[in-house]
């Protein structure tokens, strides 16, 4: 089971955004392994709580999320946090899902990350209101996350494909340019030399010869 919840601060698009979170460090697991470049993941800073990941739009950019968004996220979790919630202020770090480094003596749930300096650290304090409201967008599906992120692949190979056939036949289209341009500038020239070269006069006939003798 996956909860998912609608944040704030995001205009129109919102359907393009979406919080979930894992009902368990187990289902972290899969959470972990089969995340989407886009989304950026949520803990609690040096203390047990839930995973939260937040799922960008299209084009969306973990350094520049929404204030409004990014709140929402923070308060998630630390009202997922059994340590984090009786507290009035706790530190929360962020980082994108592909940062995340899993091996295998690390225990279920627990990740570190590629590279430290992706990593982002911001202070929140408890407001009721704002996870009150999250709740009351909350819904409990149960998704296939290693087929979604197979759907999601076979859409990347199938845009990649698309991308490299049109990049093969924009090349193809140039060459045929430049062979036409080749041609044309070699077709110029050889009128420029039939101009330019000089006619030889014409032929005397062996009667011109003798006409003139005599």
């Amino acid at each position: 089971m996956v909860f998912y919840f609608e944040p704030r601060g995001f205009g129109p698009g919102k359907n393009d955004w979406l919080i979930y979170v894992g009902k368990d460090k187990f289902e972290n697991e899969d959470l972990i392994s089969y995340g989407l470049p886009m989304d950026v993941w949520f803990h609690v800073d040096d203390l047990s709580s839930a995973h939260v990941y937040l799922r960008l739009p299209e084009g969306g950019d973990f350094q520049d999320l929404p204030p409004d968004t990014l709140e929402d996220c923070a308060q998630l979790v630390k009202a997922n946090s059994i340590v984090g919630s009786k507290r009035a202020t706790v530190d929360i770090v962020y980082t994108p899902w592909s940062n995340l480094k899993k091996t295998a003596s690390m225990e279920t749930g627990q990740v570190s990350f590629h590279d430290a300096k992706l990593v982002k650290k911001i202070s929140v304090t408890k407001s009721n209101d704002i996870v009150n409201r999250l709740n009351r967008t909350k819904k409990e599906l149960y998704p296939d996350l290693a087929q979604d992120r197979e759907a999601y692949d076979r859409t990347l190979r199938g845009q990649r494909k698309e991308a490299v056939q049109a990049q093969k036949k924009q090349e193809k289209a140039a060459k045929a340019e430049a062979e036409r341009q080749k041609d044309l500038r070699s077709y110029k020239h050889l009128m420029q030399d039939d101009q330019a070269a000089p006619k030889p006069p014409p032929a005397q006939s062996f009667q011109d010869y003798e006409d003139d003798f005599m």
